[in-house]
């Protein structure tokens, strides 16, 4: 018979209350089932925690729904429906806990050991039973798990062939077909009367025929060796005799009820059991159990290690919750290695110095230790905490950055807040030790992506202590002005003849964003920070750094701050060689005019420019000669760099440099410019020629290499800037 062919058995709905009526009621039974089902190989002891586990977590979690119209009722399906769905659900676990755990194959949770129920230091197992059970035992290990399902639900439930099927079926078993043959096969197995291996000898000498008894229920098979039986459930399968006589099998009589019948043909042989009394037996009951111990001594040693390794955690976890170190309270802050008063004073969120609003007015310095606190978030002790830790032990996860020559290390005491607030969608503190400014930024959920930049601003004055950037994001930069900045602005040094833009504030003295000028591709914009204090305007430039640095115009002995109509016309044309000075920790940039030279056939004037970028560390300043020409909209060249070198600055305020040229005509020149402290400028190599005075142009072909030097008016001879 196919197993598409069967018709389900008509079970309606099945509730919650109902199944728990039907595991408590049969709950012994349910048990036995699942521990004959399981697989032998897991052990007695796990096998009988392992049933008690399946059987328990078999409830439905809501009401089962059955078959809109059921089919006609047979007489195997006279089942409580709460009961049938609750041995099902135990059949199909159990089925499961007997497969192979494989590496591609995602575990099943019948396949591992119960966690409940659970017993410590105790083993249980079912009583031992005689030789018959045991028998019966080694031939159930032999067989699959679909195979023992079908020997139970066939002698232990006294179901028929079909309903065997279809319970195997609903209960996921591929080929329940092959399963029912399993279970044929260890029928017609002969059993070992006394324990022995073969047949106990007749007295009269024959050997005795193994007694059709051990067969399921003691069903007879009629018509072939094994052969399946057509009947149903209710009875065990056992054919009774026409006319009313008491059915019997090997010449023993049987009880009506399908009970165990007695082999007494014989006088002197044991008494054997049917197959139904063995799977009923004590062997086979999980409820009735003995209690053993584990090992002792090896569950001794597991209790020593397992206190040790409780110890150790418990020693690691109050380390790590200790106030200041851990990464709970301090967030992305690497833990701590050492403890220092000083230090820890440092990092004391409560110890934080903050300037009053009404100290800077009356200040005789106007620089960082003037800035009151400001921003929301300036009583937030948990966002200091976490600040100052992680400025002191940045963790891996932390972005950091240092201008050159800023050192990271902790604070020496206690900084200077100067503001804690939120921006955009970033929590941001900004602290101040005298020596730099530090800026620590972390999402405004969790701490995940802190970042930390360090900048030296020592020696700073009114305007070097004017604004801070205090937020970088989309391209946009923000500001935090210093208290005594009235007006801000927006000017594009690219475009002079424009008015700067007015830039709006907050209470806290944070700028809406500003477009930052691009770090690669054309140079197109390069927006300034243009601020007014009581002594005037100013222009900041954003290069890169918590700090911008100050934009100034004329010579190196008296600059002035690049606002005037001839800075901004000379800034418009060399705004975009700032990129060279980015990131250098850099406070101010100078350009000024050494030099303007009559171009030879009569091209105009053109002029050369000196840039001086000075840094914060006083040194590694870098030095840019430019050529411009005529034309106000090409941009200037490039003609020398120098890094380190004292020229066109306040101690050494010569320059002199030279460009290869090439006229409207379409000739060639070597252009040259000194500052007016040359006498003569002289060029060799590849090309030769000497000049009088601080201007030289001399013709040249392309490509044209060439030394450069020039000579001072006290005699002294120098090169070109390079």
């Amino acid at each position: 018979m196919s197993t598409q062919d069967l018709v389900p058995s008509p079970v309606g709905p099945v509730d919650v209350e109902q199944a728990e009526a039907a595991l408590v009621e049969r709950y012994p039974r349910l048990v036995r089932i699942a521990y004959l089902v399981l697989p032998p190989a897991l052990g007695r002891n796990r096998r009988v925690l392992t049933a008690h586990a399946l059987v328990q977590r078999s409830l439905p979690r809501r009401r089962v729904p059955g078959p809109a119209l059921p089919g006609p009722r047979r007489d195997e399906d006279a089942v409580d429906p709460g009961y049938a769905y609750v041995r099902g659900e135990v059949l199909r676990q159990a089925l499961i806990a007997g497969l192979p755990l494989r590496r591609l194959a995602l575990p099943r949770r019948a396949q591992f050991p119960p966690l409940l129920p659970h017993v410590w230091g105790l083993r249980l197992f079912p009583r031992v039973g005689g030789a018959d059970e045991l028998a019966l035992d080694q031939r159930l290990s032999r067989l699959s798990g679909p195979g023992r399902a079908a020997y139970v639900l066939r002698g232990l439930e006294r179901q028929g062939d079909p309903e065997v099927l279809r319970v195997l079926a609903a209960a996921g078993v591929e080929d329940p077909a092959a399963a029912l043959e399993e279970a044929d096969a260890l029928d017609v197995e002969a059993p070992d009367p006394a324990g022995a291996s073969g047949a106990p000898d007749m007295p009269d000498g024959s050997e005795r025929s193994a007694p059709d008894s051990f067969r399921v229920g003691g069903q007879a098979r009629p018509g072939r060796a094994g052969g399946r039986s057509g009947g149903g459930g209710g009875g065990g399968g056992v054919d009774r005799a026409r006319g009313g006589e008491q059915a019997r099998v090997g010449g023993a009589p049987v009880p009506p009820d399908g009970g165990a019948p007695s082999v007494g043909a014989a006088p002197g042989l044991p008494r054997r059991l049917g197959g139904v009394a063995l799977l009923e037996s004590d062997e086979f009951d999980p409820c009735a159990l003995q209690a053993r111990p584990t090992d002792l001594m090896r569950r001794r040693q597991h209790g020593r290690a397992a206190f040790v390794a409780v110890v150790a955690l418990v020693v690691c976890g109050t380390l790590l919750g200790l106030p200041g170190d851990g990464w709970g309270r301090n967030g992305a802050a690497a833990p701590s290695y050492a403890r220092n008063p000083a230090a820890e004073a440092a990092l004391d969120p409560g110890a934080v110095k903050r300037v009053d609003p009404a100290v800077w007015p009356g200040s005789t310095r106007r620089d960082f230790s003037a800035w009151p606190a400001r921003g929301g978030l300036t009583g937030d002790t948990a966002l200091l905490r976490r600040a100052l830790a992680v400025w002191a032990r940045p963790g891996g996860s932390v972005r950091s950055s240092a201008t050159p020559g800023t050192p990271v290390g902790p604070p020496m005491g206690p900084p200077q807040l100067l503001f804690a607030g939120r921006v955009d969608v970033m929590r941001v503190v900004l602290f101040h030790d005298g020596l730099r400014a530090v800026r620590y930024a972390e999402p405004a959920e969790g701490t995940a992506g802190a970042a930390l930049d360090f900048a030296r601003t020592d020696a700073a004055d009114a305007v070097g202590a004017a604004a801070l950037v205090v937020s970088r994001a989309a391209g946009n930069v923000r500001y935090l002005t210093a208290p005594w900045v009235r007006e801000t602005a927006v000017r594009d040094l690219l475009a002079p003849a424009k008015e700067p833009r007015p830039l709006v504030r907050d209470a806290a003295g944070v700028t809406d964003p500003v477009p930052a000028p691009a770090r690669a591709g054309a140079c197109t914009r390069w927006n300034t920070l243009q601020v007014r204090d009581g002594e005037g305007v100013r222009l900041l430039a954003d290069l890169g750094e918590p700090a911008p640095a100050r934009l100034l115009w004329g010579p190196p002995a008296a600059p002035v701050d690049a606002t005037g109509a001839e800075a901004r016309e000379a800034w418009a044309r060399t705004a975009c060689q700032l990129a060279e000075v980015r990131g250098r920790g850099v406070r101010s940039v100078n350009a000024w005019r050494f030099a303007r030279q009559p171009l030879p056939g009569a091209a105009g004037q053109g002029t050369w420019v000196c840039t001086r970028a000075e840094t914060w560390r006083g040194t590694g300043s870098r030095v840019l000669a430019q050529f411009l020409v005529p034309s106000p909209r090409v941009p200037a060249a490039l003609a020398a760099r120098s890094e380190g070198s004292p020229a066109c600055g306040v101690r050494d305020p010569r320059v002199l440099a030279g460009v290869l040229w090439r006229a409207p005509g379409g000739g060639w020149f070597v252009l040259a410019a000194g500052s007016p402290d040359f006498t003569s400028l002289e060029v060799s190599g590849g090309v030769k020629g000497r000049s009088t005075g601080p201007l030289l142009a001399v013709r040249a072909t392309a490509g044209a290499r060439a030394d450069l030097n020039g000579t001072l008016g006290d005699g002294t001879r120098r090169a070109a800037l390079r």
